[in-house]
């Protein structure tokens, strides 16, 4: 019988817990703009996708103003 008082009485010290996290992370708006959350995990690679196009334009122009140089061809 003891051991369901020390249940009881843990669940609710730990919902008590929760609710005033809740309250903490609203009080430190923590959620005031869910639409941005959801757009960081792709942040990253946005950020890698602009800074590879960059890097391979200046590749490209060899510094001499051309954006478009000669096409390359292979030969075997």
């Amino acid at each position: 019988m003891s051991l369901t008082w020390i249940a009881i009485i843990a669940s609710l010290l730990m919902g008590i817990g929760a609710v005033l996290i809740f309250i903490l992370a609203v009080k430190q708006n923590y959620f005031h703009n869910l639409e941005e959350t959801k757009y960081q995990v792709f942040w990253s690679d946005v950020e890698e996708l602009v800074n590879s196009s960059c890097a391979s334009q200046e590749s490209d122009s060899h510094g001499s103003g051309q954006q478009n140089p000669q096409p390359r061809t292979r030969t075997d």
